[in-house]
């Protein structure tokens, strides 16, 4: 797996159709039937300074500044996605220091700076997890706070299939593969929860919450989908809140 490679191939995927392939995911809701405002992981954040890895469109980034955070950032592999954050905070009457780099990369993010590090269906874009959660851990001041969700590892080895969940991949594979979707290309690897959670502890984290039960309230709202038949048999998201030692 070449890095430079992933970077320039998942780049140019975010630059052009990935909004209108894979559509966007942000607060309040952290993926597919799991929400903020049932697992109020973040508290109050007013007067806090708040950086997103990953930060998309900026709707999480307008989420938390409209609850009076005080300095918010935010970082993207895509300018396309850089300049749709920007538009769309000024649009929002907020503003934002926004950044264009690989998460992986020293960026001139400040070091021991914020309060909370967060991202929102995006960390699992990184081709370097355990550099990725130290630079992050960089980024927070003691006992500041990262919060991150991603596609459950098992909900990608199972399909659903004439109303039967069908193993299709390896839990523990985490080879890097490509998928073409809509004439596009991207570049992903499947993790194991281990990977996540002792890639945190090395970094010098505490994980203090883990999230994978879908909301009933969201499930029962979709109830007639297929996803969200799937998410009643077993988790489809994960989140983990995890404090900087």
């Amino acid at each position: 797996m070449d890095p430079s490679a992933v970077h320039e191939t998942n780049s140019l995927f975010w630059d052009t159709k990935g909004n209108d392939v894979l559509g966007a995911t942000s607060l309040p809701f952290y993926g597919a039937f799991v929400s903020e405002e049932n697992c109020q992981l973040f508290g109050d954040v007013s007067g806090k300074k708040m950086l997103e890895i990953g930060c998309g469109s900026g709707q999480s980034l307008q989420y938390l500044g409209e609850r009076k955070a005080s300095e918010l950032w935010g970082m993207d592999l895509s300018e396309n996605q850089i300049e749709k954050t920007r538009q769309h905070l000024t649009a929002c009457g907020l503003s934002a220091k926004l950044i264009c780099s690989p998460m992986e990369e020293e960026c001139g993010i400040p070091e021991d700076y914020f309060d909370f590090v967060y991202s929102v269906y995006a960390i699992g874009w990184t081709t370097d997890l355990e550099g990725t959660f130290r630079r992050i851990a960089s980024y927070l001041k003691k006992d500041g706070v990262f919060i991150f969700s991603w596609s459950h590892p098992i909900h990608k080895c199972v399909s659903a299939e004439n109303n039967t969940l069908v193993f299709k991949k390896c839990y523990f594979d985490e080879s890097w593969y490509s998928v073409s979707l809509d004439e596009s290309t991207l570049t992903l690897s499947d993790r194991t929860l281990s990977t996540y959670v002792n890639a945190l502890a090395k970094a010098g984290f505490v994980i203090e919450q883990m999230v994978e039960q879908s909301d009933d309230e969201i499930l029962q709202s979709r109830s007639n989908s297929h996803f969200a038949k799937k998410a009643k048999m077993l988790p489809v998201t994960f989140v983990i809140k995890a404090r900087k030692l």
